[in-house]
């Protein structure tokens, strides 16, 4: 078996955009995302910093499948998703960061 991985969502400050990414280490890619590492990124343009939603698995495999399906999926079910585990959409980097 691999590393692990996760799959997330990502918003902005009013939630108006989403973002759905996939990463072997999440506490780290989320820090890349805040820090706007990549100044030309969607996450940088649209300032997409906020923790929504995360899945983990075993493997990234498992997590790279995972992605394709919410990334094919409609807004109203990535809303749907987020809305099951935070229904407030607080930023739940803080449950990342005690991994």
């Amino acid at each position: 078996m691999g590393k692990g991985g996760a799959v997330y969502i990502l918003t902005n400050k009013y939630n108006t955009t989403l973002y759905v990414g996939v990463t072997s280490d999440l506490y780290s890619r989320i820090l890349e995302h805040r820090s706007k590492c990549n100044p030309k990124s969607f996450t940088a343009r649209y300032n997409i910093f906020k923790l929504v939603y995360f899945e983990s698995f075993h493997s990234i495999e498992e997590a790279i499948l995972r992605e394709k399906q919410i990334k094919a999926g409609s807004r109203k079910k990535k809303e749907q998703l987020i809305n099951g585990i935070n229904p407030e959409w607080e930023d739940l980097f803080d449950e990342v960061s005690n991994w």
